[in-house]
């Protein structure tokens, strides 16, 4: 049989019927949910699935209305929706590299642009980052989630962590950030001797400076949001 054959491209292709976790790295761009109750995912993230699932968008009232404020502030982006039922439920987000995260009674906050999907047991509240909302194209916010459970998140290309010691700070470029451990609190910075050398002729360079215990995850690539998506 040839090596190019369909035969064979969709015995390399296919999904794997033995893999059975709630969540299962399908091929690294694309995260197979084996559905039985409910799970929270990124808002049109959903490229397949069987079995009897219904979805729905984030409800007005599923959170209160503090948290639903700050979702109208940060734009679209923060969009989340609910699936339900049980089957096989197939996620990804433009191609981007999926990472799974087990916390165990810890905390992690992600660029809300880098979050695949988590368990419903997690809890989680969006922050957007009032200090730079003017100083970058739609602001930035972040979701940070808590609990015991597994949490999906995204980047293009391959992830970097990067340990942040109390004699070691952490400066990143708040555009290639996707996560950080969920007791950090980065502080905002500006240099405007960078500009010149970024190519960014208006405005200073933001930067994100971490101090204390703990790491940051960044990617090697530069989202560009605009109200609150990625372009």
């Amino acid at each position: 049989m040839s090596k190019y054959s369909i035969e064979e491209f969709i015995k390399k292709t296919k999904q794997d019927d033995n893999e059975n976790d709630y969540f299962e790295l399908e091929t690294p761009r694309i995260l197979e949910v084996n559905l039985t109750d409910q799970v929270w995912a990124k808002a049109g993230s959903m490229i397949s699935y069987n079995g009897q699932i219904k979805f729905e968008r984030e409800g007005i009232l599923e959170h209160g209305v503090g948290r639903m404020f700050k979702k109208a502030l940060t734009g679209e982006g923060t969009s989340l929706m609910k699936a339900e039922g049980s089957g096989r439920l197939y996620l990804a987000d433009q191609g981007k590299k999926i990472t799974i995260l087990h916390l165990d009674d810890e905390s992690i906050t992600v660029n809300g642009n880098d979050l695949l999907a988590f368990e419903p047991g997690i809890e989680w509240d969006i922050k957007l980052m009032k200090k730079i909302a003017g100083m970058m194209s739609g602001g930035l916010f972040n979701v940070t989630l808590k609990g015991t459970g597994r949490v999906a998140i995204t980047s293009h290309y391959e992830p970097l962590t990067l340990l942040v010691t109390p004699y070691d700070p952490v400066i990143t470029d708040p555009h290639a950030t996707v996560a950080w451990s969920g007791i950090l609190e980065p502080e905002f910075q500006t240099d405007i001797s960078f500009k010149t050398f970024l190519g960014r002729g208006s405005g200073e360079s933001i930067q994100m400076k971490f101090s204390g215990e703990g790491f940051v995850i960044v990617q090697p690539f530069e989202e560009i949001y605009t109200n609150g998506n990625s372009s």
